[in-house]
């Protein structure tokens, strides 16, 4: 018999760790509370978009190493490792809510038979192992186990690639037993010489949080800059571009845009600050850019006011991407949740359009109409703005575009790129009055 695990959660980071862990070979049962959930997997639907891994599923389930199940006890009873992949949402004062994690430890001390490495692979606060490790003695003082944490460093829209080829692994053990276990896991890795870095477990939860929190001050920084270009007249394109040639500071995550989402950095920046409150060592550099952020998607806000003359009260606004970024169907903290609202509230009507997001904004968005294509979001709207850059959106026949607005008093179509995905050039050129960030 070769390694099983078990994998609790069939979330983001389960339902992927659990496909590529398949993948390389090893027996894998992914378990979850939600019976629709699992049933719908037994019947071949993924329940989030993520490209590739319907494939994956489908190959591995077909392979006879990759179940289903709602039955916890049975999938721990002979696991050679069980991961903790279940949700630790953000609650009213930031902190991250460890019901589900704890719940699943307390299930998981009563099922295991025999030698167990207890993993948390969901992000938690610094600390949560040896919580995990003192709630299941408590409940079966003669469990034979050692606790691990294996943060997870996935990009939603590229996550299989990120899991199949890491920058890092980052296996967080005391026992010597589990590291070489969780090594033995991973050694596919090993062939293509992927950094496997082994610390103490507070090391690992930390890691994390240090690493999500220090790509929001990039992109925190590049949209600072960005409004400081505005002011002073140059493109922050070149600024960055000149910022990141130097390969200490590299380009990657200095774009600017209308501030950042999705179900990592707003949650794990909110928690490092809290955490490090709460250890009277506050890192004011991240709670400054988390003001910054929030203040960055109203900023979009006031923009687009301006580029309608002051006012957008009984305009039309056509919005394109919903999604706090492309290739995923992820709404959640995206921009556009803060600024539909708003436009909304000072009067505009607005209409959006996105390619994967659209079944999840109508639960998060009210009267907003939602359209079927990129072109209907064009039809006569006073403005066009997008705010997510979906490939789609990229070279869209400009004079199409213009034929459905309404163009302004001076002849010209409100145009608002704020992913700058555009150049202001031809825009200017093509007849818009078009507005983006730090240019």
């Amino acid at each position: 018999m070769g390694m099983q695990v078990t994998m609790i959660g069939t979330g983001y980071v389960g339902l992927v760790s659990g496909a590529c862990f398949s993948e390389f070979g090893v027996d894998v049962t992914c378990v979850d509370k939600d019976r629709s959930k699992i049933d719908k997997l037994l019947a071949g639907e993924i329940p989030i978009f993520e490209p590739g891994l319907d494939r994956l599923v489908a190959n591995n389930r077909k392979a006879g190493r990759l179940h289903f199940t709602t039955d916890l006890k049975d999938a721990v009873e002979d696991a050679d490792v069980v991961f903790i992949a279940v949700g630790t949402p953000e609650q009213e004062d930031g902190s991250a809510n460890l019901d589900y994690v704890f719940s699943a430890a307390d299930e998981i001390a009563e099922a295991m038979r025999g030698y167990t490495v207890v993993v948390t692979k969901s992000t938690v606060p610094v600390g949560t192992g040896e919580q995990v490790r003192k709630r299941i003695l408590a409940k079966n003082p003669d469990a034979e186990f050692d606790m691990a944490s294996n943060p997870e460093f996935l990009r939603e829209g590229s996550a299989i690639e990120d899991f199949m080829r890491p920058n890092r692994v980052v296996i967080g053990a005391h026992a010597k037993r589990a590291i070489k276990r969780m090594k033995e896991l991973y050694r596919p890795l090993y062939l293509i010489e992927a950094p496997v870095l082994v610390t103490s477990i507070p090391a690992a939860e930390l890691t994390k949080y240090a690493a999500n929190a220090f790509l929001a001050v990039k992109i925190t920084f590049a949209n600072q800059i960005a409004n400081l270009c505005e002011a002073v007249g140059a493109d922050v394109h070149d600024v960055v571009r000149g910022m990141g040639l130097d390969n200490r500071i590299g380009r990657k995550f200095l774009h600017p845009g209308p501030g950042y989402g999705g179900s990592c950095f707003p949650k794990d920046t909110q928690a490092l600050a809290r955490t490090a409150r709460e250890n009277h060592e506050p890192v004011t550099l991240v709670e400054a850019v988390l003001e910054a952020n929030d203040a960055q998607k109203l900023r979009m806000v006031d923009k687009i006011e301006a580029a309608l003359g002051g006012s957008v009260e009984g305009m039309r606004i056509g919005v394109l991407g919903l999604t706090f970024k492309p290739n995923t169907d992820d709404m959640r903290d995206a921009p556009s949740l803060t600024i539909i609202p708003s436009l909304q509230k000072m009067g505009a009507e607005v209409i959006a359009y996105d390619p994967e997001g659209m079944e999840a904004a109508t639960r998060m968005l009210e009267e907003v109409t939602f359209v079927e294509s990129a072109y209907e979001a064009c039809e006569e709207v006073d403005a066009l703005v997008i705010l997510t850059e979906w490939n789609q959106f990229r070279f869209m026949n400009l004079k199409r575009v213009k034929q459905a607005m309404r163009s302004r008093e001076d002849g010209r179509y409100v145009f608002c790129d704020f992913r700058n995905i555009y150049e202001p050039d031809v825009m200017k050129k093509a007849g818009f009055r078009y507005t983006g960030v730090g240019r």
